[in-house]
């Protein structure tokens, strides 16, 4: 389809915060952006929740009522509505329902001719990939959950996106009426006082609102940020500070946005399907880890140590390491009379030291290894209660103008978003997943082979054969596109 019917548009947004939630940092937003020509009309929402249902505050039944209630008092049809969560780990007030649909009403009701234009800017100084690869072979991640892997034993990390894709709207007379921006990093940085908050994604919109002003609205698209971390994610010196992180990104969007000259006649087209994908069996990857844990388990050996006499004989042989246990002097003159009791009482502190050492590092990879653990079992309780059936989510292409943009439920790595962009037809393409729908993380074929454990390899339902679906059926939508 060509039609080049004048494009209408319409915004609005309510503010979705749960103030019972504790205290509140910063305003979460759902916001409705409504796109008509004389052939098409697409709703487009963004929230400010980490995902449309199964995780977070976001009722289960959400996404069908309000596509119910569109249906009834718009006559909108289902599939033309695409929601979108940013993926923030804020709370959202209890009537989030009922207060989408009053901004999707209100947005159409204030719908205006505008002019298109696309475009990407470029941001790398934010986020950074959460996949740490092993020399050994193995991979892990970057969580709150347990701790790093020691330094010797990373080899390399994977890939990040600085892409902002960018789609502009503006009123007849120029003045911008819409922004939607499409990055992919987790917002779960925080804020140094705590508190609900929108986190960097919702900083950003705001630098985007704040500079345009006229009550234009920035309207968010998570992208392929199932392995990406913002920066310094583990910083102990540091409070928490997603503003910072999100002022660079809306200044990067904006800058990128003042370039795009925007243009009449732009194309609005919606094609959207159900694709069906297949489940995992977990069991072998469960096997696998509590045999891991069994040998670790087994690896653990008993010291003289105990915490608090782990902790200052370490320092000393570390301020120390010939001379640890007193000063040189008197291994000096012990040494001159023939005597070696501080030698000898120190080799043997060493030997409590590193095993001491080798039962944290243990520690440490059982609490990873169960962590994922319990992800896995959780998992693979669904799938077996679901009789393995195939998986089911929605997959969406947009074309407004030249921006285009596909849409998907999972948590995407970034190397799938990478691939579909570079293999579209379309110059300006971008991807958002945790649209529609939530099905927990959707790993590539390659992390799900990973013999350790990783949140992305643990924390999903889907087997490795759905990324060759899912990308099969993305690029025969581009193409219809």
């Amino acid at each position: 389809m060509t039609d080049t019917s004048p494009l209408w548009a319409g915004v609005a947004r309510r503010e979705i915060t749960d103030h019972h939630a504790g205290p509140v940092n910063d305003p979460l937003y759902v916001k409705a952006l409504v796109l008509r020509d004389g052939a098409e009309s697409v709703v487009l929402v963004t929230v400010d929740a980490v995902a449309i249902a199964q995780i977070g505050t976001i009722p289960d039944e959400y996404l069908d009522r309000v596509r119910a209630r569109l249906r009834a008092e718009l006559d909108v049809d289902p599939g033309q509505v695409l929601i979108s969560a940013s993926h923030c780990h804020g709370a959202v007030c209890a009537d989030v329902e009922e207060r989408t649909v009053d901004a999707v009403k209100a947005a159409w009701r204030e719908q205006v001719p505008v002019l298109v234009g696309a475009g990407a800017g470029r941001e790398d100084r934010i986020m950074e990939n959460r996949r740490l690869l092993l020399r050994d072979g193995r991979e892990a991640d970057v969580r709150r959950a347990y701790a790093l892997v020691s330094d010797e034993q990373v080899s390399g990390v994977g890939p990040v996106d600085p892409q902002i894709g960018l789609l502009r709207l503006d009123r007849p007379d120029g003045r911008p009426l819409a922004v939607v921006f499409n990055f992919a990093c987790h917002p779960i940085q925080g804020v140094p006082g705590g508190g609900n908050t929108a986190d960097l994604v919702g900083f950003a919109a705001r630098v985007l609102e704040d500079h345009y002003g006229g009550g234009a609205l920035a309207f968010f698209l998570q992208g392929c940020a199932g392995d990406v971390n913002p920066v310094y994610y583990k910083d102990t010196a540091r409070p928490p500070d997603a503003e910072s992180l999100g002022n660079l990104l809306g200044l990067s969007a904006l800058r990128a946005c003042d370039q795009i000259r925007t243009q009449g006649g732009a194309p609005l087209r919606l094609l959207g399907e159900t694709m069906e994908l297949p489940r995992a069996d977990h069991a072998p990857r469960i096997a696998a880890l509590r045999a891991q844990q069994l040998r670790l388990l087994r690896a653990l050996k008993g010291t003289s140590l105990s915490l608090k006499t782990f902790v200052p004989m370490l320092l000393r042989h570390h301020l120390s390491p010939e001379f640890p246990s007193y000063y040189s002097h008197r291994y000096l003159h012990d040494r001159r009379l023939g005597r070696s009791d501080l030698d000898y009482f120190d080799a043997g502190n060493r030997a409590h030291l590193e095993q001491y050492l080798a039962n944290i590092h243990a520690m440490e990879e059982l609490t990873r290894l169960q962590t994922n653990l319990d992800l896995l079992d959780m998992h693979q309780e669904t799938n077996l209660a679901a009789g393995m059936r195939p998986l089911k989510a929605e997959l969406h292409g947009l074309r407004v103008g030249d921006f285009v943009l596909l849409t998907f439920p999972g948590e995407l790595s970034a190397q799938t978003g990478l691939d579909l962009k570079r293999r579209s037809p379309h110059p300006h393409t971008f991807v958002a997943g945790y649209t529609n729908g939530y099905i927990y993380y959707t790993p590539t074929a390659q992390q799900q082979a990973n013999p350790g454990a990783a949140q992305e390899d643990c924390d999903c339902l889907v087997a490795p054969g759905w990324q060759q679906v899912f990308e099969e059926r993305a690029l025969a939508l581009l193409g219809r596109l």
